[in-house]
């Protein structure tokens, strides 16, 4: 959930229309910041298995990044993170619940290619980071020790890297991001490694014709996200009933000013090839603001 929402956009002095579910390779401007909150809430309820799985979170992601120069950029993201897992033991209705700052994430990104013509412009970045265990991995309840889909905090240091590409004209701009996150062991339990390829349309609805004056500019967003993890291991041995591959498709949209953005989606899963009995997802809501300065 949150791997998604680290990288930020800001050009020196403005800010555009960028994903919202992931990456852009638009420049930080030099010397200034992009601080970022998003909403996130993720409900999970198809449960195919007999325990009538239910979990919801919503988490409250605070994101900032530093232009260290034109091409070199650092980020980094924590969020606070209420997590709700009901579910059915001896068909007695169980309720488990954490709340609590999550894990840190930091990482940066240089521009590694650029391109620019009239009223168009291209960028090609490679970024590389670490999740840092910061939230609570070990929390326990009555009935003993939260499972790992209720905990803050994986309990490993992760690392991560990607590449993404923005190309961008004045009517529109398309983003595209490969990215692969290295899940390590803690306390028995390593989670599935995960690779992910996402794509993002931003197109200026309003105004249809640039003049001078407009305060500000209505984008439609429409993203697609293809994640595939790998199979959880407990205790050495694979989880059948963990891992697999999900697409979603994400319309959204965006109120765009020269120092702050508005933004929302919802992203909804069209195909969901899991493992065994692993828990589907029902949506993903997104909302929030980016502030350049």
């Amino acid at each position: 959930m949150l791997f998604p929402l680290l990288v930020l956009l800001a050009i020196t002095n403005i800010l555009r229309a960028a994903p919202i579910t992931f990456n852009t390779a638009l420049a930080v401007g030099k010397g200034e910041y992009v601080l970022r909150e998003q909403l996130v809430v993720n409900q999970s309820g198809q449960d195919p298995s007999a325990l009538d799985r239910d979990r919801s979170e919503t988490a409250l992601v605070t994101a900032l990044g530093y232009g260290l120069s034109s091409k070199w950029a650092v980020f980094a993201a924590l969020p606070y993170r209420y997590i709700d897992l009901d579910l059915e033991i001896n068909e007695q209705p169980v309720g488990q619940h954490s709340s609590g700052i999550g894990d840190l994430s930091l990482f940066a990104r240089y521009t590694a290619y650029q391109w620019d013509a009239a009223a168009q412009t291209m960028r090609i970045a490679p970024f590389v980071g670490i999740k840092a265990p910061t939230g609570e991995y070990k929390a326990h309840d009555n009935l003993g020790r939260l499972p790992p889909p209720a905990q803050l905090g994986t309990g490993s240091w992760d690392p991560f890297t990607g590449v993404v590409l923005t190309y961008q004209t004045l009517q529109y701009q398309f983003d595209s991001q490969l990215s692969y996150r290295i899940n390590n062991k803690a306390e028995g339990f390593e989670a599935g490694d995960i690779a992910r390829l996402d794509g993002s349309l931003q197109y200026r609805l309003y105004p249809r014709i640039l003049s001078g004056g407009t305060p500000g500019f209505l984008y439609g967003v429409l993203e697609m996200n293809l994640i595939h993890q790998d199979k959880n291991e407990v205790g050495g041995v694979e989880d059948d009933n963990s891992g697999g591959t999900r697409l979603f498709v994400t319309p959204g949209i965006q109120y765009v000013t020269r120092r702050w953005i508005l933004e929302t989606a919802i992203q909804l899963p069209v195909k969901q090839n899991l493992n065994g009995q692993a828990l589907e997802n029902d949506y993903i809501l997104r909302a929030g603001f980016r502030i350049n300065f």
